[in-house]
Protein backbone atom coordinates (compact mmCIF):
# COMPACT_ATOMS: atom_id res chain seq x y z
CA UNK A 1 0.00 0.00 0.00
CA UNK A 2 2.80 2.74 0.89
CA UNK A 3 4.96 1.74 -2.66
CA UNK A 4 1.40 2.44 -4.42
CA UNK A 5 0.86 5.84 -3.04
CA UNK A 6 4.81 6.67 -2.82
CA UNK A 7 4.81 6.10 -6.76
CA UNK A 8 1.78 8.33 -6.90
CA UNK A 9 3.25 11.08 -5.01
CA UNK A 10 6.43 11.18 -7.08
CA UNK A 11 4.47 10.59 -10.31
CA UNK A 12 2.65 13.93 -9.25
CA UNK A 13 6.02 15.11 -7.81
CA UNK A 14 7.96 14.84 -11.02
CA UNK A 15 6.26 13.61 -13.76
CA UNK A 16 7.59 10.65 -16.25
CA UNK A 17 6.33 12.75 -19.70
CA UNK A 18 4.93 16.04 -20.97
CA UNK A 19 5.33 19.58 -20.48
CA UNK A 20 4.99 19.91 -17.05
CA UNK A 21 7.11 19.23 -14.16
CA UNK A 22 4.43 18.40 -11.32
CA UNK A 23 0.89 17.59 -11.50
CA UNK A 24 -0.26 18.42 -8.37
CA UNK A 25 -3.53 16.90 -8.66
CA UNK A 26 -1.21 13.39 -7.99
CA UNK A 27 0.50 14.91 -5.18
CA UNK A 28 -2.04 16.18 -3.21
CA UNK A 29 -4.41 12.69 -3.22
CA UNK A 30 -1.32 10.75 -2.37
CA UNK A 31 -1.00 12.83 0.78
CA UNK A 32 -4.47 12.58 1.51
CA UNK A 33 -4.44 8.87 1.43
CA UNK A 34 -1.18 8.88 3.74
CA UNK A 35 -2.73 10.87 6.31
CA UNK A 36 -6.03 9.10 5.92
CA UNK A 37 -3.85 5.54 6.63
CA UNK A 38 -1.86 7.20 9.41
CA UNK A 39 -4.97 7.64 11.35
CA UNK A 40 -6.13 4.02 11.38
CA UNK A 41 -2.85 2.66 11.48
CA UNK A 42 0.12 3.14 14.07
CA UNK A 43 3.14 2.56 11.93
CA UNK A 44 6.30 4.60 11.82
CA UNK A 45 7.10 3.80 8.22
CA UNK A 46 3.22 5.57 7.54
CA UNK A 47 4.56 8.42 9.47
CA UNK A 48 8.38 8.41 7.72
CA UNK A 49 6.19 8.36 4.42
CA UNK A 50 3.93 11.38 5.08
CA UNK A 51 6.96 13.13 6.55
CA UNK A 52 9.02 12.40 3.02
CA UNK A 53 5.71 13.59 1.11
CA UNK A 54 5.38 16.88 2.70
CA UNK A 55 9.19 18.11 3.12
CA UNK A 56 9.26 17.56 -0.48
CA UNK A 57 5.68 19.42 -1.01
CA UNK A 58 7.60 22.10 0.74
CA UNK A 59 9.53 23.13 -2.18
CA UNK A 60 6.67 22.75 -4.76
CA UNK A 61 6.43 26.79 -5.05
CA UNK A 62 10.59 27.44 -5.81
CA UNK A 63 11.04 24.04 -8.20
CA UNK A 64 10.00 26.03 -11.18
CA UNK A 65 10.35 29.46 -12.78
CA UNK A 66 7.39 31.22 -14.50
CA UNK A 67 8.13 29.70 -17.76
CA UNK A 68 8.09 26.00 -16.02
CA UNK A 69 11.46 25.64 -16.39
CA UNK A 70 13.29 23.26 -13.54
CA UNK A 71 15.29 25.09 -10.74
CA UNK A 72 17.09 22.63 -8.82
CA UNK A 73 17.53 22.54 -5.33
CA UNK A 74 20.81 24.63 -4.76
CA UNK A 75 19.42 27.61 -7.00
CA UNK A 76 16.08 27.67 -5.12
CA UNK A 77 14.65 30.25 -3.61
CA UNK A 78 14.10 29.14 0.11
CA UNK A 79 12.08 31.52 1.17
CA UNK A 80 9.28 30.08 -0.88
CA UNK A 81 9.69 27.20 0.88
CA UNK A 82 6.32 26.06 2.93
CA UNK A 83 7.42 26.56 5.97
CA UNK A 84 3.97 25.34 8.02
CA UNK A 85 4.78 22.28 5.94
CA UNK A 86 8.13 22.15 6.81
CA UNK A 87 7.96 21.90 10.61
CA UNK A 88 4.74 19.76 9.97
CA UNK A 89 6.96 17.21 8.18
CA UNK A 90 9.87 17.74 11.03
CA UNK A 91 7.61 16.88 13.29
CA UNK A 92 6.95 13.90 11.76
CA UNK A 93 10.21 12.78 11.53
CA UNK A 94 11.51 13.14 14.95
CA UNK A 95 8.39 11.28 15.96
CA UNK A 96 9.47 8.36 13.69
CA UNK A 97 13.12 8.18 14.03
CA UNK A 98 12.56 7.64 18.22
CA UNK A 99 11.17 3.86 17.44
CA UNK A 100 13.83 1.67 17.76
CA UNK A 101 13.16 0.62 13.98
CA UNK A 102 12.36 2.23 10.64
CA UNK A 103 12.94 2.00 7.26
CA UNK A 104 12.94 3.01 3.74
CA UNK A 105 10.60 6.52 3.80
CA UNK A 106 11.23 7.29 7.22
CA UNK A 107 15.07 7.63 6.09
CA UNK A 108 14.35 9.38 3.22
CA UNK A 109 12.18 11.60 5.13
CA UNK A 110 15.61 12.19 7.41
CA UNK A 111 17.33 13.44 4.30
CA UNK A 112 14.73 15.57 3.27
CA UNK A 113 14.83 17.22 7.14
CA UNK A 114 18.33 17.97 7.25
CA UNK A 115 17.81 19.83 3.29
CA UNK A 116 14.91 21.51 4.66
CA UNK A 117 16.70 23.14 8.39
CA UNK A 118 19.55 24.37 5.77
CA UNK A 119 19.90 27.75 4.87
CA UNK A 120 21.69 26.86 1.09
CA UNK A 121 23.06 24.37 0.13
CA UNK A 122 26.51 25.45 1.34
CA UNK A 123 25.21 25.54 4.65
CA UNK A 124 23.67 21.75 4.67
CA UNK A 125 24.84 19.34 7.24
CA UNK A 126 26.23 17.02 4.35
CA UNK A 127 27.77 14.72 6.56
CA UNK A 128 25.00 14.07 7.98
CA UNK A 129 23.31 13.44 5.12
CA UNK A 130 25.65 11.03 3.66
CA UNK A 131 25.18 9.14 6.47
CA UNK A 132 21.58 8.95 6.01
CA UNK A 133 22.23 7.46 2.85
CA UNK A 134 24.73 5.00 3.54
CA UNK A 135 21.69 3.73 5.96
CA UNK A 136 19.49 3.92 2.75
CA UNK A 137 21.81 1.76 1.11
CA UNK A 138 22.08 -0.70 4.19
CA UNK A 139 18.15 -0.82 4.90
CA UNK A 140 17.20 -0.70 0.63
CA UNK A 141 20.10 -1.15 -1.86
CA UNK A 142 19.51 0.63 -5.12
CA UNK A 143 21.74 2.39 -7.38
CA UNK A 144 19.57 5.07 -7.92
CA UNK A 145 20.03 5.49 -4.19
CA UNK A 146 23.81 4.79 -4.71
CA UNK A 147 23.10 7.71 -7.28
CA UNK A 148 21.38 9.86 -5.24
CA UNK A 149 24.38 9.77 -2.50
CA UNK A 150 26.76 10.50 -4.91
CA UNK A 151 26.05 14.14 -4.75
CA UNK A 152 26.27 14.25 -0.67
CA UNK A 153 29.62 12.73 -1.14
CA UNK A 154 31.00 15.42 -3.89
CA UNK A 155 29.93 18.14 -1.38
CA UNK A 156 31.34 16.24 1.57
CA UNK A 157 34.64 14.90 -0.09
CA UNK A 158 34.64 16.76 -3.51
CA UNK A 159 34.04 15.97 -6.93
CA UNK A 160 36.85 13.49 -8.08
CA UNK A 161 35.18 11.05 -5.53
CA UNK A 162 31.64 11.13 -6.65
CA UNK A 163 32.98 10.98 -9.81
CA UNK A 164 34.79 7.45 -9.29
CA UNK A 165 31.54 6.33 -7.82
CA UNK A 166 28.91 7.24 -10.41
CA UNK A 167 31.68 5.98 -13.44
CA UNK A 168 31.29 2.66 -11.65
CA UNK A 169 27.52 3.08 -11.73
CA UNK A 170 27.25 3.61 -15.46
CA UNK A 171 28.96 0.23 -15.36
CA UNK A 172 25.64 -1.32 -15.07
CA UNK A 173 23.72 -1.68 -17.41
CA UNK A 174 20.16 -0.38 -16.12
CA UNK A 175 21.96 2.69 -15.63
CA UNK A 176 22.86 3.52 -18.91
CA UNK A 177 19.73 4.06 -19.32
CA UNK A 178 18.45 6.46 -16.72
CA UNK A 179 18.91 9.86 -17.98
CA UNK A 180 19.68 11.93 -14.29
CA UNK A 181 23.07 9.31 -13.99
CA UNK A 182 24.46 10.99 -17.18
CA UNK A 183 23.65 15.04 -15.95
CA UNK A 184 24.98 13.84 -12.95
CA UNK A 185 28.26 12.71 -14.22
CA UNK A 186 28.43 15.63 -16.49
CA UNK A 187 27.76 18.06 -13.27
CA UNK A 188 30.83 16.58 -11.71
CA UNK A 189 32.95 16.82 -14.62
CA UNK A 190 31.85 19.89 -15.60
CA UNK A 191 33.56 20.72 -11.76
CA UNK A 192 36.99 19.08 -12.04
CA UNK A 193 37.41 20.85 -15.90
CA UNK A 194 36.68 17.35 -17.81
CA UNK A 195 34.12 19.77 -20.33
CA UNK A 196 34.47 17.83 -23.36
CA UNK A 197 33.35 14.89 -21.72
CA UNK A 198 30.25 16.79 -19.29
CA UNK A 199 28.89 18.11 -22.70
CA UNK A 200 28.65 14.36 -24.24
CA UNK A 201 27.18 13.09 -20.96
CA UNK A 202 24.65 15.96 -21.14
CA UNK A 203 24.23 15.25 -25.11
CA UNK A 204 23.23 11.44 -23.96
CA UNK A 205 21.11 12.45 -21.13
CA UNK A 206 19.47 14.53 -23.18
CA UNK A 207 18.32 11.28 -26.19
CA UNK A 208 17.33 9.11 -22.23
CA UNK A 209 14.62 12.18 -21.29
CA UNK A 210 10.88 12.16 -22.47
CA UNK A 211 10.19 14.97 -19.79
CA UNK A 212 10.30 18.51 -21.90
CA UNK A 213 11.18 20.85 -18.73
CA UNK A 214 14.29 18.56 -17.97
CA UNK A 215 15.21 18.73 -21.47
CA UNK A 216 15.32 22.20 -21.30
CA UNK A 217 17.48 22.40 -18.39
CA UNK A 218 20.12 19.62 -20.40
CA UNK A 219 19.82 22.07 -23.15
CA UNK A 220 20.89 24.92 -20.77
CA UNK A 221 23.56 23.27 -19.18
CA UNK A 222 25.18 21.98 -22.48
CA UNK A 223 24.99 26.05 -23.39
CA UNK A 224 26.60 26.83 -20.80
CA UNK A 225 29.29 24.69 -21.49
Amino acid sequence: MLSVIYLVYNEGYSASVGDSVTRSELTVEAIRLARLLQSLVADTEITGLLALMLLNGSRHNARTNKDGDIIILAEQDRSLWDQALIQEGIALVQSATAKSEYGFYTIQAAIAAVHAQASDANNTDWEQILAWYSLLLHVAPSPVIELNRTVAVAMHHGPEAALVLVEQLLQQKVMQKYHLCYATYAEFLTRVGRKKEARAALEHALTLTKQIPEQRILKRKLAAL
